[in-house]
Protein backbone atom coordinates (compact mmCIF):
# COMPACT_ATOMS: atom_id res chain seq x y z
CA UNK A 1 0.00 0.00 0.00
CA UNK A 2 1.49 3.05 -1.01
CA UNK A 3 1.56 6.32 0.92
CA UNK A 4 1.43 10.08 0.08
CA UNK A 5 4.25 12.15 1.06
CA UNK A 6 1.91 13.72 4.23
CA UNK A 7 1.16 10.41 5.30
CA UNK A 8 2.74 11.46 9.03
CA UNK A 9 1.52 14.91 8.75
CA UNK A 10 -2.37 13.32 8.47
CA UNK A 11 -1.49 11.36 11.41
CA UNK A 12 -0.60 14.44 13.20
CA UNK A 13 -3.75 15.97 12.37
CA UNK A 14 -5.64 12.96 13.71
CA UNK A 15 -6.75 11.56 11.17
CA UNK A 16 -8.09 7.96 10.04
CA UNK A 17 -6.82 6.40 7.17
CA UNK A 18 -8.26 3.83 4.61
CA UNK A 19 -7.03 2.15 1.49
CA UNK A 20 -7.85 4.12 -1.30
CA UNK A 21 -6.72 3.26 -5.17
CA UNK A 22 -3.66 1.38 -3.65
CA UNK A 23 -2.66 3.88 -1.06
CA UNK A 24 -3.50 4.95 2.88
CA UNK A 25 -5.64 8.13 2.51
CA UNK A 26 -7.02 10.03 5.26
CA UNK A 27 -10.60 9.44 4.77
CA UNK A 28 -11.48 11.97 7.83
CA UNK A 29 -10.57 14.09 11.19
CA UNK A 30 -12.87 15.74 12.90
CA UNK A 31 -15.51 14.32 11.78
CA UNK A 32 -17.39 14.62 7.79
CA UNK A 33 -20.09 17.08 8.56
CA UNK A 34 -17.91 19.92 10.14
CA UNK A 35 -15.41 19.11 7.58
CA UNK A 36 -17.90 19.30 5.27
CA UNK A 37 -19.11 22.83 6.64
CA UNK A 38 -15.88 24.25 6.49
CA UNK A 39 -15.24 24.17 3.27
CA UNK A 40 -18.72 25.25 2.28
CA UNK A 41 -17.92 28.17 5.22
CA UNK A 42 -14.39 28.74 5.57
CA UNK A 43 -11.17 26.93 4.22
CA UNK A 44 -10.16 23.58 4.10
CA UNK A 45 -7.16 21.73 2.67
CA UNK A 46 -7.10 18.21 1.17
CA UNK A 47 -4.24 16.73 -0.10
CA UNK A 48 -5.04 14.65 -3.30
CA UNK A 49 -1.47 13.58 -4.13
CA UNK A 50 -2.83 9.84 -5.24
CA UNK A 51 -4.22 11.37 -8.14
CA UNK A 52 -2.42 10.72 -11.69
CA UNK A 53 -0.68 13.66 -13.67
CA UNK A 54 0.62 12.71 -17.77
CA UNK A 55 2.95 15.25 -19.76
CA UNK A 56 2.13 15.06 -23.33
CA UNK A 57 4.44 16.93 -25.53
CA UNK A 58 4.66 16.55 -29.23
CA UNK A 59 3.44 18.54 -32.76
CA UNK A 60 0.27 15.90 -32.64
CA UNK A 61 -0.13 16.61 -28.79
CA UNK A 62 -3.66 17.96 -30.23
CA UNK A 63 -4.27 15.41 -32.41
CA UNK A 64 -4.16 12.52 -29.85
CA UNK A 65 -5.90 14.54 -27.89
CA UNK A 66 -9.03 15.01 -30.62
CA UNK A 67 -9.29 11.52 -31.19
CA UNK A 68 -9.30 9.98 -27.37
CA UNK A 69 -10.98 12.71 -25.86
CA UNK A 70 -15.34 13.47 -26.08
CA UNK A 71 -14.55 17.27 -25.86
CA UNK A 72 -12.96 19.73 -28.33
CA UNK A 73 -8.96 20.21 -26.57
CA UNK A 74 -8.45 22.82 -29.66
CA UNK A 75 -10.57 25.68 -27.73
CA UNK A 76 -8.58 25.59 -24.72
CA UNK A 77 -6.57 28.90 -25.12
CA UNK A 78 -2.80 28.85 -23.02
CA UNK A 79 -3.29 28.97 -19.47
CA UNK A 80 -6.49 27.25 -19.31
CA UNK A 81 -7.92 24.17 -18.47
CA UNK A 82 -11.29 21.27 -19.81
CA UNK A 83 -12.80 19.03 -18.32
CA UNK A 84 -12.83 15.85 -20.81
CA UNK A 85 -13.70 12.46 -20.95
CA UNK A 86 -11.62 9.73 -22.16
CA UNK A 87 -14.41 7.23 -24.51
CA UNK A 88 -13.48 3.73 -25.50
CA UNK A 89 -15.25 2.11 -29.07
CA UNK A 90 -18.13 1.44 -27.30
CA UNK A 91 -18.91 4.92 -26.21
CA UNK A 92 -17.97 4.24 -22.81
CA UNK A 93 -16.17 6.33 -20.34
CA UNK A 94 -13.04 5.23 -19.62
CA UNK A 95 -12.17 7.99 -17.26
CA UNK A 96 -12.51 11.50 -17.12
CA UNK A 97 -10.38 14.08 -16.39
CA UNK A 98 -9.01 18.07 -16.64
CA UNK A 99 -6.25 18.72 -19.33
CA UNK A 100 -4.06 21.86 -18.95
CA UNK A 101 -2.76 23.34 -21.74
CA UNK A 102 0.39 25.12 -21.73
CA UNK A 103 1.27 25.64 -25.28
CA UNK A 104 0.10 24.42 -28.55
CA UNK A 105 2.10 21.53 -28.34
CA UNK A 106 2.24 20.70 -24.10
CA UNK A 107 -0.79 19.81 -22.10
CA UNK A 108 -0.99 18.39 -18.55
CA UNK A 109 -3.35 15.29 -17.95
CA UNK A 110 -5.11 14.69 -14.45
CA UNK A 111 -6.59 11.52 -14.20
CA UNK A 112 -7.81 9.48 -11.15
CA UNK A 113 -6.04 7.80 -8.73
CA UNK A 114 -7.69 3.99 -9.67
CA UNK A 115 -7.44 4.63 -13.56
CA UNK A 116 -3.50 5.57 -13.96
CA UNK A 117 -2.24 2.13 -14.84
CA UNK A 118 -5.28 1.87 -17.31
CA UNK A 119 -5.58 5.24 -18.63
CA UNK A 120 -1.42 5.03 -19.11
CA UNK A 121 -2.16 2.65 -21.61
CA UNK A 122 -4.93 3.61 -23.15
CA UNK A 123 -3.57 6.70 -24.31
CA UNK A 124 0.35 5.08 -24.81
CA UNK A 125 -1.64 2.52 -27.21
CA UNK A 126 -3.37 5.78 -29.41
CA UNK A 127 -0.25 7.30 -28.96
CA UNK A 128 1.63 4.84 -30.94
CA UNK A 129 0.28 6.62 -34.24
CA UNK A 130 1.18 10.20 -33.17
CA UNK A 131 4.56 9.39 -31.34
CA UNK A 132 4.40 12.40 -28.93
CA UNK A 133 6.38 12.00 -25.96
CA UNK A 134 4.28 11.11 -23.00
CA UNK A 135 5.77 10.93 -19.29
CA UNK A 136 3.94 9.80 -16.49
CA UNK A 137 4.63 12.23 -13.42
CA UNK A 138 2.49 10.61 -11.25
CA UNK A 139 4.86 9.50 -8.48
CA UNK A 140 7.04 12.89 -7.96
CA UNK A 141 3.74 15.24 -8.52
CA UNK A 142 2.04 16.14 -4.94
CA UNK A 143 -0.88 18.01 -5.47
CA UNK A 144 -3.29 19.51 -2.69
CA UNK A 145 -6.82 21.20 -3.04
CA UNK A 146 -7.36 24.65 -1.01
CA UNK A 147 -11.14 24.98 -0.92
CA UNK A 148 -13.79 27.07 -0.05
CA UNK A 149 -14.72 30.88 0.02
CA UNK A 150 -11.69 31.76 2.13
CA UNK A 151 -9.67 29.85 0.05
CA UNK A 152 -8.43 32.98 -2.41
CA UNK A 153 -7.99 34.74 1.44
CA UNK A 154 -5.29 32.13 2.55
CA UNK A 155 -3.24 31.64 -1.03
CA UNK A 156 -3.08 35.59 -1.39
CA UNK A 157 -0.81 35.85 1.49
CA UNK A 158 1.81 33.84 -0.31
CA UNK A 159 1.94 34.73 -3.70
CA UNK A 160 2.78 38.12 -5.06
CA UNK A 161 0.69 38.51 -8.05
CA UNK A 162 -3.44 38.98 -7.54
CA UNK A 163 -4.96 35.76 -7.31
CA UNK A 164 -8.10 37.54 -8.61
CA UNK A 165 -6.82 37.76 -12.25
CA UNK A 166 -7.31 33.95 -12.64
CA UNK A 167 -10.36 33.29 -14.24
CA UNK A 168 -11.98 29.63 -13.39
CA UNK A 169 -10.53 27.40 -15.00
CA UNK A 170 -7.08 28.72 -15.70
CA UNK A 171 -3.74 28.21 -14.27
CA UNK A 172 -0.50 29.62 -13.81
CA UNK A 173 3.09 28.32 -13.78
CA UNK A 174 4.86 29.99 -10.64
CA UNK A 175 7.72 29.98 -8.52
CA UNK A 176 6.54 31.51 -5.04
CA UNK A 177 8.55 31.79 -1.66
CA UNK A 178 10.93 28.99 -1.84
CA UNK A 179 8.57 26.68 -3.93
CA UNK A 180 10.07 25.81 -7.62
CA UNK A 181 8.09 25.54 -11.12
CA UNK A 182 4.33 25.08 -8.60
CA UNK A 183 0.97 24.88 -10.94
CA UNK A 184 -1.84 26.90 -9.26
CA UNK A 185 -5.43 26.28 -10.92
CA UNK A 186 -8.55 27.10 -10.16
CA UNK A 187 -10.28 24.25 -10.65
CA UNK A 188 -11.37 21.92 -7.60
CA UNK A 189 -14.00 19.12 -7.23
CA UNK A 190 -16.21 21.01 -4.33
CA UNK A 191 -17.75 23.17 -5.48
CA UNK A 192 -17.05 26.07 -3.22
CA UNK A 193 -14.10 27.26 -5.44
CA UNK A 194 -10.53 27.83 -4.47
CA UNK A 195 -7.58 25.96 -6.15
CA UNK A 196 -5.48 23.21 -6.78
CA UNK A 197 -1.77 23.17 -6.27
CA UNK A 198 0.60 21.18 -7.85
CA UNK A 199 4.12 20.81 -6.33
CA UNK A 200 7.09 18.58 -6.43
CA UNK A 201 6.80 15.64 -3.94
CA UNK A 202 9.90 17.63 -2.27
CA UNK A 203 8.02 20.59 -1.20
CA UNK A 204 4.72 19.63 -0.58
CA UNK A 205 5.39 19.45 3.33
CA UNK A 206 6.36 23.09 3.47
CA UNK A 207 3.54 23.82 1.21
CA UNK A 208 1.28 21.88 3.45
CA UNK A 209 2.59 23.67 6.66
CA UNK A 210 2.82 26.84 5.29
CA UNK A 211 -0.99 26.84 3.53
CA UNK A 212 -2.26 25.93 7.23
CA UNK A 213 -0.21 28.57 9.17
CA UNK A 214 -1.37 31.45 5.99
CA UNK A 215 -4.82 30.22 7.28
CA UNK A 216 -5.06 29.64 10.74
CA UNK A 217 -7.15 32.88 11.41
CA UNK A 218 -9.17 32.27 8.69
CA UNK A 219 -10.28 28.91 10.22
CA UNK A 220 -8.67 26.48 8.15
CA UNK A 221 -9.03 22.57 8.54
CA UNK A 222 -7.76 19.53 7.28
CA UNK A 223 -10.10 17.69 5.13
CA UNK A 224 -10.87 14.00 4.14
CA UNK A 225 -12.10 11.92 1.35
CA UNK A 226 -15.58 11.04 2.63
CA UNK A 227 -15.94 15.37 2.80
CA UNK A 228 -14.39 15.53 -0.76
CA UNK A 229 -17.31 12.74 -1.34
CA UNK A 230 -20.28 14.90 -0.13
CA UNK A 231 -19.18 18.13 -1.34
CA UNK A 232 -18.94 16.61 -4.47
CA UNK A 233 -21.81 15.06 -4.53
CA UNK A 234 -24.00 17.93 -3.18
CA UNK A 235 -23.01 19.52 -6.55
CA UNK A 236 -23.62 16.91 -9.05
CA UNK A 237 -20.24 15.98 -9.90
CA UNK A 238 -19.88 12.63 -11.15
CA UNK A 239 -17.38 10.01 -9.76
CA UNK A 240 -15.61 7.42 -11.44
CA UNK A 241 -16.32 3.64 -10.09
CA UNK A 242 -19.71 4.78 -8.92
CA UNK A 243 -21.42 7.36 -11.65
CA UNK A 244 -19.68 6.77 -14.42
CA UNK A 245 -17.12 3.68 -15.94
CA UNK A 246 -16.27 1.90 -18.79
CA UNK A 247 -20.48 1.12 -19.72
CA UNK A 248 -21.57 4.02 -19.14
CA UNK A 249 -21.22 6.76 -21.62
CA UNK A 250 -21.87 10.06 -21.36
CA UNK A 251 -25.14 10.99 -22.60
CA UNK A 252 -25.86 8.79 -19.52
CA UNK A 253 -23.81 10.46 -17.42
CA UNK A 254 -25.15 14.01 -18.33
CA UNK A 255 -21.95 14.95 -19.59
CA UNK A 256 -23.37 15.95 -23.07
CA UNK A 257 -21.69 19.18 -22.39
CA UNK A 258 -18.34 18.09 -22.73
CA UNK A 259 -19.38 15.72 -25.55
CA UNK A 260 -18.59 17.63 -28.94
CA UNK A 261 -20.16 15.56 -32.28
CA UNK A 262 -18.48 18.05 -34.07
CA UNK A 263 -15.06 16.40 -34.48
CA UNK A 264 -14.21 12.91 -34.61
CA UNK A 265 -13.24 10.55 -32.05
CA UNK A 266 -13.52 7.41 -30.60
CA UNK A 267 -16.98 5.82 -30.26
CA UNK A 268 -18.47 8.87 -31.77
CA UNK A 269 -20.77 7.06 -33.64
CA UNK A 270 -22.00 5.29 -30.37
CA UNK A 271 -22.56 8.59 -28.54
CA UNK A 272 -24.89 9.87 -31.74
CA UNK A 273 -26.76 6.83 -31.37
CA UNK A 274 -27.25 6.79 -28.01
CA UNK A 275 -28.38 11.13 -28.67
CA UNK A 276 -30.70 9.69 -31.95
CA UNK A 277 -31.70 6.68 -30.30
CA UNK A 278 -32.44 7.28 -26.94
CA UNK A 279 -31.15 6.18 -24.04
CA UNK A 280 -32.34 3.61 -21.72
CA UNK A 281 -30.69 4.87 -18.43
CA UNK A 282 -29.91 8.13 -17.22
CA UNK A 283 -27.80 9.69 -14.01
CA UNK A 284 -30.20 11.92 -12.13
CA UNK A 285 -29.74 13.09 -8.78
CA UNK A 286 -32.31 13.39 -5.44
CA UNK A 287 -32.53 15.17 -2.65
CA UNK A 288 -33.77 13.70 0.49
CA UNK A 289 -36.47 15.70 2.13
CA UNK A 290 -36.18 13.45 5.52
CA UNK A 291 -33.36 12.58 7.55
CA UNK A 292 -31.55 9.31 6.25
CA UNK A 293 -29.43 7.83 4.26
CA UNK A 294 -29.65 6.06 0.64
CA UNK A 295 -27.51 3.23 0.33
CA UNK A 296 -25.86 1.76 -3.13
CA UNK A 297 -29.06 -0.67 -4.16
CA UNK A 298 -31.31 0.67 -2.33
CA UNK A 299 -34.57 0.89 -4.94
CA UNK A 300 -36.22 4.17 -5.74
CA UNK A 301 -40.59 4.25 -5.73
CA UNK A 302 -42.75 7.08 -6.95
CA UNK A 303 -46.10 8.29 -5.02
CA UNK A 304 -47.06 5.26 -6.34
CA UNK A 305 -45.26 2.89 -5.33
CA UNK A 306 -43.84 2.30 -8.61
Amino acid sequence: MKKTILYESHINHGAKLVPFAGYLMPVQYEGINIEHLNVRQNVGLFDVSHMGEFILEGDQSLSLLQLICSNDVSIIADGKAQYNCLVNEAGGIVDDLIIYKFHYNKFMLVVNAANIEKDWNWITHHNKEFNNELKNISDSTSLLALQGPKSYDVLQKLVSFDLKNLEYYSFVNVDFNCFKDVIISTTGYTGSGGFEIYCKNTDVKSMWELLFKAGKELGIKPIGLAARDTLRLEMGYCLYGNDINDHTNPIEAGLKWITKTNKDFIGKEKIIDALENGISKKLVGFKIKERGIPRAGYKIFDEEKN
